[in-house]
């Protein structure tokens, strides 16, 4: 399963309010809005891609007292296509821009990290 895990704990309350949509044309990437539980501990963010198919997702931020994990929600699990997980981690980039002291601790997206960073 494709994830992405940050060394630190995101207030997604916070992070939900600094969110900036994401659009991608060629392949199609949309991310258009977030969701926070009203726990503070985990975050929807409904997504699109269209390459050789259309799908349509979520991808899931959890946070821990320790960590935050990128992945992609296990009940609308998608094709794991190189826009699925260029999807991550261009979110990834976009966490990184509102917060630019946080870093990956674990993933096994690095080589689509580095294409978007």
């Amino acid at each position: 399963m494709p994830h992405i895990v940050i060394g630190k704990t995101l207030d997604l309350f916070d992070f939900s309010k600094k969110f900036i949509p994401i659009f991608q044309k060629s392949p199609l990437i949309k991310i258009q809005t977030i969701f926070v539980e009203k726990n503070g501990f985990t975050a929807l963010l409904p997504t699109i891609v269209i390459d050789e198919s259309h799908k349509e997702f979520f991808i899931e931020l959890s946070t821990t007292k320790e960590k935050t994990t990128i992945r992609l929600h296990p009940l609308t699990d998608p094709e794991k296509t190189d826009s699925v997980k260029l999807s991550l981690a261009k979110l990834y980039s976009h966490i990184k821009s509102v917060y630019p002291d946080i870093s990956i601790t674990k993933t096994n997206l690095s080589d689509y990290v580095e294409r978007v960073e």
